[in-house]
């Protein structure tokens, strides 16, 4: 199944939520299924950032602050769309991402914390460790009442994850 967007109208999209939700995973299968480039924000952090988070600190605002800036200026770079993970815990950090691009979307898989600690207990070689959930679930400021934001239960599969979202977005104005 691919999702008819049309050419003149641009689709920039944002997957998001805390450490372990699948922000990866689902943003490469949206990209995939609307043919948009797909950015991979964790491959955006600064070495200190992630030398931080190695070490189980979390991240304060002023240490987003040039990471988010980076991604804002990669969506904007794409002027035909382009799906990001990024965590956008914050109003704030999506505020600044919407900046460079007003209509932006975002996707945010929300799931219990017990259900997210399991999946980061089975993840391997990720610089992220599964201690820093609880700082991720305490900065989460959930996008209630926010333009363009669709709420996915992490619960489902990507498949039927995708299957919900992708009717939505053609009628929605996101995309």
């Amino acid at each position: 199944m691919t999702a008819s967007i049309p050419p003149e109208q641009p689709c920039h999209l944002v997957v998001m939520g805390v450490c372990g939700s699948g922000k990866s995973l689902m943003g490469q299968r949206l990209a995939q299924q609307l043919g948009l480039p797909f950015i991979e924000g964790d491959e955006h952090h600064p070495e200190a950032n992630l030398h931080k988070m190695r070490q189980g600190i979390p991240l304060q605002d002023s240490d987003r602050q040039g990471w988010l800036e980076r991604l804002g200026q990669l969506l904007a770079a794409h002027p035909q769309g382009a799906v990001l993970s990024c965590s956008a815990l914050k109003l704030r950090y999506r505020e600044q991402l919407r900046h460079h691009c007003p209509r932006l979307g975002f996707v945010y898989l929300h799931g219990d914390y017990s259900t997210i600690e399991s999946r980061l207990l089975q993840r391997q070689g990720h610089f992220m460790p599964p201690a820093l959930l609880a700082s991720q679930f305490a900065d989460l400021e959930i996008p209630h009442n926010e333009p363009r934001v669709w709420q996915l239960d992490v619960r489902d599969t990507p498949e039927q994850l995708l299957a919900q979202l992708l009717p939505q977005l053609p009628r929605s104005g996101a995309c």
